[in-house]
């Protein structure tokens, strides 16, 4: 099959286009933004072809997808808090990009017979919880008063008493608290609009948190496993906001290409959208402390008892409906991390989160 992959040249896409090349004719579309890309990477797969282009060139777009019987929509512009002031950009590159491939599939003879399209927990907001006397919560974000009580874990809006999270499953109502996490939502709604409409059979991933090897550590905004190693590696200790203990799942790049490739070859994904995590929750404050040791750096990380705008506490997937496709990941935190490690020492790292991090701090966006 002829398969398309945007932002193919990038951390996700990469990886999934090393996989495809085994078995179909793979098309990278990708224009190596430079916040991510250096130059063309090393790693790009010289058995797929290799478009530079930007996703929202049309007529360069078109060109690409016509003959392409799959769809990987990868491309977007990544980080939660850099969104929330090149808000133009993102929602230009994210949802306009989009807006421009769906156009190609409504208006072109082409031949998609399948489009994936690259979603995201963010769009979530805060996950779901449980509270020991009114049930089932889908929780605003906390109150900046709560906030500044240092008060960190949530709240039932009802009672008052400290609520415990639960695996976050497909149902609970979007609430995306970021720019970039409302552009990815405008991703998944579109896509699956489109298909429906056009009976092009569409899937959204909604994706946890990603890493592995080919995150682009020097980018400030990208994952918390990559912006730790660029601090541990360049000897600067982590920056852990509020307490630590807040929890995300993490999930081995490996098996989010896995669930791509699931979702392609079966009908029964399609028109939906499914939770690609591991169902298991791990603290930021662990993750920090995990690779300074696998880095072998004596680097306590620095909790700074702060909080960011618009940050979530707790949110882990429920993956009882992917499980059902017969997906399960086989990479574990500890290998994982350990393969996260081994390419990273031998990586370029310029650690730039201190410019994130005040840039953030000039527009309001961190506690002062």
């Amino acid at each position: 099959m002829n398969i398309l992959v945007t932002g193919g040249a990038g951390f996700v896409g990469s990886h999934l286009v090393d996989a495809l090349v085994k078995k179909h004719k793979v098309t990278i579309y990708d224009n190596l933004d430079p916040q991510v890309h250096k130059a063309l990477p090393d790693y790009l797969n010289g058995d797929a072809e290799f478009l530079k282009e930007d996703i929202r060139d049309g007529a360069k777009l078109k060109d690409a997808v016509i003959d392409s019987e799959i769809v990987f929509h990868e491309a977007a512009m990544v980080g939660v808090g850099q969104s929330m002031y090149q808000i133009e950009k993102y929602m230009d590159v994210n949802t306009m990009g989009t807006a421009k491939l769906l156009d190609i599939l409504a208006n072109e003879e082409h031949s998609v017979k399948k489009l994936v399209v690259a979603s995201s927990m963010s769009i979530y907001g805060e996950g779901k919880y449980e509270c020991p006397d009114c049930g089932i919560l889908y929780p605003p974000l906390r109150s900046n008063e709560q906030l500044k009580k240092r008060e960190w874990e949530m709240k039932c809006p009802s009672c008052g008493r400290t609520a415990k999270p639960v695996p976050t499953d497909e149902n609970k109502p979007l609430q995306p608290t970021s720019i970039y996490a409302i552009s990815k939502k405008d991703q998944e709604e579109m896509c699956l609009a489109i298909g429906h409409a056009y009976g092009i059979p569409t899937v959204a991933l909604r994706y946890f948190n990603i890493y592995g090897p080919r995150q682009a550590l020097s980018n400030p905004y990208t994952g918390v496993c990559a912006i730790f190693s660029s601090r541990i590696k360049n000897n600067n200790p982590p920056i852990v906001f509020e307490d630590g203990m807040q929890t995300r799942d993490f999930i081995s790049v490996h098996d989010i290409v896995r669930a791509n490739i699931l979702v392609m070859e079966k009908s029964k994904a399609d028109y939906k959208m499914f939770n690609v995590g591991t169902g298991k929750p791990v603290s930021i404050l662990d993750i920090a402390r995990t690779l300074s040791g696998l880095y072998g750096k004596a680097i306590k990380p620095e909790v700074v008892n702060k909080y960011r705008s618009g940050d979530i506490r707790h949110c882990y997937a429920d993956i009882s409906k992917i499980s059902k496709l017969g997906f399960k990941p086989s990479v574990s935190f500890e290998k994982g991390m350990r393969e996260l490690v081994e390419w990273g020492m031998t990586q370029e790292a310029e650690d730039r989160s201190d410019n994130a991090y005040q840039e953030l701090k000039e527009r309001g966006l961190v506690e002062r």
